[in-house]
């Protein structure tokens, strides 16, 4: 954007931007992202968006707006240029070194809140918390809760921890391995995981902002052991839920057949896949008989 736009207003700001991002990003997404922008740079809500579209835009937000624009045409996600995403209802801090949180891992917590939002006092542990998306909104949602949460990045667990601080939840962060967990009897009411699932040969039918921008270690798992996740938490989860325990997953549904297999194999009798708003199975709850 050029001294030319000093001038611009609310308006003809917004119809730069869409016209801008049009080549990368389809009307419905660009408009989001949109909204996105002028909350980062202004404040500035949708209502108050179209309210003072007539009104100039300060010079200065015209070159921010313009940085933002080149980084999104290189695919580079929004939530990691203002480093904030939304889950939950709650604003966390995201960068590269945590996964941007889905609308899915919401409707996975959905369904643990669901089921256990009457008791107090749950046990919970979150595996590969990333962000502490999860263990943060079970956090906030429960009655009580006593919760840790496991991931091996340092650097996802300084996000995670900063997070927790700033929504003022108690969460015991640990840096740990979800392949190698210390066995424990009977300590969790509640083992939920997002573990690492698409395997690598999906990568080709991937959009570059995933591919290019979030972290591989969180995401990919090889294609000759696309369970591998699964199979140490089960195996983990097995001895260290308590009677009442339960097991939540988020999935790959095209792994659906073998996890319902290898849950069973490893003692839960109870399996149940739940599929996300999109028609996916997405989750899945296992319990001991």
């Amino acid at each position: 954007m050029t001294d030319a736009d000093a001038t611009m207003t609310v308006g003809q700001l917004a119809d730069s931007l869409l016209q801008r991002l049009a080549p990368v990003y389809d009307g419905r997404e660009a408009r989001w992202i949109i909204r996105i922008i002028f909350e980062h740079l202004l404040n500035y809500t949708p209502v108050d968006t179209a309210i003072r579209r007539d009104e100039p835009v300060p010079s200065f937000i015209l070159p921010k707006a313009g940085l933002i624009v080149e980084r999104l045409l290189e695919h580079e996600p929004i939530q990691y240029i203002t480093g904030l995403a939304r889950f939950c209802g709650h604003t966390l801090k995201v960068n590269r070194s945590v996964l941007i949180p889905r609308p899915e891992t919401e409707e996975l917590v959905d369904i643990i809140v669901k089921q256990w939002s009457q008791t107090p006092d749950p046990t919970v542990l979150d595996l590969g918390t990333g962000s502490g998306c999860i263990a943060i909104a079970l956090a906030r949602a429960l009655r009580f809760p006593q919760i840790t949460a496991v991931d091996i990045s340092p650097d996802a667990l300084a996000v995670a921890r900063e997070n927790a601080a700033a929504l003022h939840t108690r969460i015991d962060f640990r840096q740990d391995d979800m392949l190698r967990l210390t066995p424990a009897d009977g300590k969790w009411d509640i083992i939920v995981s997002n573990p690492p699932y698409i395997a690598d040969s999906e990568r080709t039918s991937m959009e570059a902002n995933v591919i290019d921008y979030e972290p591989s270690l969180a995401l990919f798992v090889p294609d000759n052991d696309p369970l591998r996740f699964y199979k140490a938490i089960a195996s983990y989860a097995s001895a260290a839920l308590t009677p009442r325990g339960t097991l939540y997953f988020e999935i790959n549904p095209l792994f659906v057949q073998e996890l319902r297999r290898m849950l069973q194999l490893s003692g839960f009798s109870e399996v149940t896949v739940i599929s996300d708003m999109q028609g996916h199975q997405r989750f899945a709850v296992a319990r001991k008989s």
